[in-house]
């Protein structure tokens, strides 16, 4: 018996001894030390980008946990430079936290996939063919803050939205209570500053600033900020340089669009010239069935009004 005892602690104790792996920090400075690090990067662990340019395409699959998110880091003079795809791509990737650095040249800046719990922080993505940050296939609870988006959309198709919620075409997207905050997105992006697909849900865009120089009019981009989802609450924006209206609501799928809470932005119309030229221009309002909020505590300069008629104002 004390021998089987004995033994039993010291199995314990090994155990104890043993433990999880302690929290790593990984500085990197090459291409190739960046990708490993990705790849083999465990929960709790901090990736540290030296200043200088990394060149090609970088992706994880690793996931990190809510208690021990994996933190990818460098300032902005840490450059990931691709030559088309995407810059940084978290694949499944839940739980990371992305801060600092700088995402330029390729497809696509930042994708997030399938993943949850998502910090994308005070990064400047800029210098890309289509959109600059793109939460998508379900990615949820994600949020992008004090970052900086601009000179994006670069093939001429119109598809260079500067944060991108969601997919177009059907609503099995469940990109769900996505945050975009305090960022600064624009000028030369080449669709809307956002854009907030059908099929997600729940989302807040608030105390960000939106410079509309450069939307291209291709696919209807002619706003800041496009909502197609519903329950978004949209607050304390500021936008200027507009080709036509500040924000819109559309129905792409039916029954989404709907529950739109805007309150205290402020947008300048001065110089836009299309057809609308409203602060809120709402395509699908019901009152009964659709209804968007628009306080009266938001503000318009130029163009044409608040909102376009028959549109409430509370």
């Amino acid at each position: 018996m004390r021998t089987a005892l004995l033994l039993t602690l010291g199995v314990v104790a090994a155990g104890l001894v043993a433990g999880p792996a302690e929290a790593a920090t990984i500085d990197v400075s090459t291409a190739a030390q960046l990708k490993t690090a990705l790849t083999s990067a465990k929960p709790g662990d901090t990736i540290r980008l030296a200043d200088g340019t990394y060149t090609g395409n970088f992706k994880t699959t690793v996931a990190g946990t809510s208690s021990a998110p994996i933190t990818l880091v460098g300032s902005a003079r840490a450059v990931l430079t691709a030559g088309g795809g995407y810059g940084l791509h978290l694949n499944g990737a839940s739980y990371w936290q992305v801060k600092g650095l700088t995402v330029t040249g390729g497809q696509k800046g930042i994708m997030i996939d399938s993943a949850t719990r998502v910090v994308i922080d005070g990064v400047t993505v800029h210098g890309l063919d289509m959109e600059g940050v793109h939460f998508r296939n379900s990615s949820t609870y994600g949020t992008i803050r004090n970052s900086t988006i601009y000179d994006t959309g670069n093939d001429g198709r119109g598809m260079g939205e500067g944060v991108y919620v969601g997919s177009a075409g059907g609503t099995s997207d469940k990109s769900d209570n996505v945050q975009i905050l305090d960022n600064t997105i624009g000028p030369d992006v080449g669709g809307e500053a956002i854009d907030l697909k059908e099929g997600t849900t729940g989302g807040r865009v608030a105390g960000n600033t939106f410079d509309g120089r450069g939307l291209t009019g291709a696919n209807y981009d002619d706003s800041w900020v496009d909502v197609k989802g519903n329950n978004y609450l949209i607050e304390n924006n500021t936008g200027k340089n507009t080709t036509n209206n500040g924000f819109e609501t559309h129905t792409q799928q039916s029954g989404w669009g709907c529950g739109t809470v805007f309150r205290n932005n402020r947008s300048d119309l001065t110089g836009a010239t299309g057809s609308g030229r409203y602060a809120f221009y709402i395509t699908n309002y019901n009152a009964t069935s659709c209804k968007v909020t628009i306080d009266s505590s938001n503000t318009v300069t130029g163009g044409r009004g608040l909102a376009n008629p028959g549109i409430p104002i509370s």
